[in-house]
């Protein structure tokens, strides 16, 4: 059981997202959609780096430090209607991470989410 008692099913996060891909999956058979996509990754916000030179041996070396990992978001569905990109997710409980993210997208990526 996950944190908003949505019940992983059929490989998928929640039935609510199984039930989407099945329908998606048809649409893209009638050819209504075309270039289905399941878990497209979108970075938000880059990872943040240190970068410092060691001296070695026989050469400096050029290293970098991990300070911030990246932000990234895990788009549900991404597909083509009407030669329009969209980018779809199933979501029964949008959290507050979920609303930054969906705004970051809006800001970084020029993507409006479609929420079904």
């Amino acid at each position: 059981m996950a944190k908003y008692k949505n019940v992983k099913y059929k490989g998928y996060d929640s039935i609510r997202e199984y039930n989407r891909a099945q329908q998606l999956k048809l649409l893209q058979k009638k050819g209504i959609i075309s270039c289905l996509q399941e878990q497209v990754k979108y970075e938000l916000i880059p990872a943040q780096y240190e970068h410092y030179d060691v001296q070695g041996i026989r050469k400096a070396l050029h290293k970098k430090k991990l300070l911030e990992r990246a932000v990234c978001y895990y788009a549900d569905f991404q597909y083509i209607q009407n030669g329009e990109t969209i980018v779809e997710d199933s979501k029964g409980m949008k959290t507050k991470e979920y609303i930054i993210k969906r705004k970051l997208m809006l800001q970084v990526h020029g993507i409006k989410i479609k929420e079904v």
